[in-house]
């Protein structure tokens, strides 16, 4: 899966030696995990990555002058930044293929609703929350907005934030808001990721990803995916997202 990295992230990811590499998907790796802030004695310990914690807290320090890594704390690990993020799913990361079984019971449970546009993308949203314990929403233009699996956020540490919990619900009550934001996507690429202030110029959003992928019905286009912390699974959730869309479209093509 490729998605369309921006010039600037490409040129620092030129600049990057084989082990700060080695130390980003580590770092993005544990951080999934954890939510902790990552420091070198985990690193050495955990991911055996052949060097002392001195030299590994060096290349930190290098990682975090180049954008890819955060310190939230003077005394605290690191945390991957967006772009580090974005370099892991792009680059580093392995899709884990959807099984035999969850596939079917994704198709049986949204096929259903084949004759019904409306329940379609509702059902759609359902299981999309279900599967991936994160918010789901679809859009259509700007005629309708659906959600699904609010409750969802609350399993998340970011989300025990109660300002930019509003601010997620807030931005899904608002279908400009929504556009806006879809617009920012680059590319032509079939699914997008957005991360932090991609979704808005307000630090808030920082540890906020959002991950969808374009839908068709009829002459709308729309947009299908889910909302939840930088942090996610997306070695699951982006096949996922994909398999749902692509049910969606191949559905709609026979309207």
């Amino acid at each position: 899966m490729t998605l369309i990295i921006t010039r600037a992230i490409l040129l620092l990811t030129m600049d990057l030696s084989s082990r700060q590499t080695a130390i980003i998907k580590a770092i993005v790796e544990e951080y999934t995990s954890s939510a902790e802030p990552v420091g070198s004695v985990t690193l050495e310990n955990k991911y055996r990555l052949g060097v002392s914690p001195a030299t590994l807290r060096n290349e930190m320090a290098a990682l975090e002058e180049k954008g890819f890594l955060a310190q939230p704390h003077a005394s605290a690990g690191r945390v991957p930044t967006s772009v580090a993020i974005k370099f892991y799913v792009n680059e580093l990361m392995k899709e884990r293929d959807l099984s035999v079984a969850e596939q079917v019971a994704v198709k049986e449970n949204v096929w259903d609703y084949r004759s019904n546009p409306d329940a379609l993308l509702r059902e759609s949203v359902r299981v999309l929350a279900d599967r991936t314990k994160s918010l789901s929403f679809a859009t259509l233009d700007k005629d309708r907005t659906y959600h699904s699996g609010y409750a969802n956020l609350l399993l998340a540490r970011e989300f025990f934030n109660i300002d930019l919990t509003r601010e997620i619900f807030d931005m899904l009550d608002h279908s400009n808001r929504l556009m806006e934001i879809f617009g920012r996507a680059l590319g032509a690429q079939p699914i997008h990721l957005l991360i932090g202030r991609d979704l808005g110029v307000d630090i808030i959003f920082e540890p906020v990803g959002c991950l969808f992928a374009d839908v068709q019905i009829g002459d709308r286009r729309g947009q299908l995916g889910i909302i939840g912390p930088c942090r996610q699974a997306y070695d699951h959730n982006i096949p996922l997202v994909r398999y749902v869309a692509n049910l969606v479209n191949q559905i709609a093509e026979t309207w």
